[in-house]
């Protein structure tokens, strides 16, 4: 698992030249939306290594077509929670390496006015309070919407939550940091700041336009 990050405790950067080169061509505004959908599924794969380094397992008994021995199953269901809607981008990268994994959904937007998160869907498995989740989300910029889904899951009793995330801003980390310390945020990279308009710099523009092919 990656090191605390040493100016945000709560950040922990995945440091991986596979995915330093495709985090470039994620930012690359030449990328099309066919290719940024695929390679997003890649990095949010490669990424899955780290973020679940805490998750407990517990021992089975299996047969191999010689002998009895032992295996080792999660101890706990895993969920994921996308924070609609590009946070679905990063989903079928994660349930290649966990298809064991549940998904749920909160569908939250900024306001383009007042940067504050409008909730507009929700989505939870009934017991997603039974072991680890993981808030998914391309962007972590204000750190608004993120806070949110963290309230709400705690709300539905969850006490294990991470979030995965491509590229960070330092204002989202600190929201996170003040208003849920205890969360781990998994990125790719802590981008330079937020833009005057809340859009992360240098970032890599709109990531649910990029995915689905709205810009």
């Amino acid at each position: 698992m990656p090191n605390a990050h040493s100016k945000h405790p709560n950040l922990r950067v995945v440091d991986h030249p596979l995915i330093a080169v495709k985090l470039g061509r994620l930012r690359d505004e030449r990328t099309s939306s066919d290719d940024f959908r695929r390679l997003l599924d890649q990095v949010a794969g490669l990424m899955v290594y780290s973020v679940s380094a805490a998750f407990e397992t517990e021992p089975i008994e299996i047969k191999t077509p010689l002998e009895k021995t032992k295996g080792k199953i999660l101890s706990k269901p895993v969920t994921l929670v996308p924070i609609l809607r590009a946070g679905i981008g990063m989903t079928d990268g994660i349930l290649a390496l966990m298809p064991e994994a549940r998904v749920g959904h909160l569908g939250v937007y900024r306001d383009e006015q007042s940067h504050q998160p409008v909730a507009y869907y929700e989505k939870l498995p009934v017991d997603v309070a039974a072991g680890p989740v993981l808030v998914v989300d391309p962007m972590l910029a204000t750190g608004g919407s993120a806070s949110y889904v963290v309230d709400r899951l705690r709300n539905a009793g969850c006490e294990q939550v991470s979030m995965v995330c491509l590229v960070a801003a330092p204002e989202g980390v600190e929201l996170m940091a003040k208003q849920h310390p205890d969360v781990t945020i998994f990125t790719a990279a802590l981008d330079r700041q937020l833009s005057a308009q809340a859009y992360i710099l240098p970032g890599l523009g709109d990531a649910g336009d990029r995915i689905f092919g709205t810009q």
